[in-house]
């Protein structure tokens, strides 16, 4: 099994690196796994995955790339809610690298 070292603790991940956990997620745990895929989080990364988690919250799921486009779109605008910005942000993968980093499932139709 994959873990997260973090404070002394251990948090569980799968093979892919998502938490098995939902409820061990928070902002430190965001940034170690965007270091762990050297990213470095801005202000624009945290917009996203506050919005991912209100998803997640209102749906019960992760987003696929066109769903989260258009919901960016309608919560943040076009300039923020299109496919340029956020592949920018999230390394050309933004449902599953986003999803990851905000503690969410892979989004189900993600290879």
């Amino acid at each position: 099994m994959n873990a997260l070292k973090l404070d002394g603790r251990e948090i569980g991940l799968d093979k892919d690196g998502y938490l098995l956990d939902l409820q061990d997620w928070s902002e430190p745990v965001a940034e170690a796994l965007a270091a762990a895929e050297d990213l470095q989080l801005s202000a624009e990364h945290w917009e996203i995955l506050q919005l991912l988690r209100a998803f997640y919250a209102e749906f019960q799921l992760s987003p696929a790339n066109r769903p989260l486009i258009k919901y960016v779109a309608l919560k943040l605008g076009p300039d923020k809610g299109n496919s340029l910005h956020l592949n920018r942000l999230f390394k050309g993968t933004p449902a599953k690298l986003a999803a990851k980093l905000a503690g969410l499932p892979k989004p189900t139709n993600c290879l």
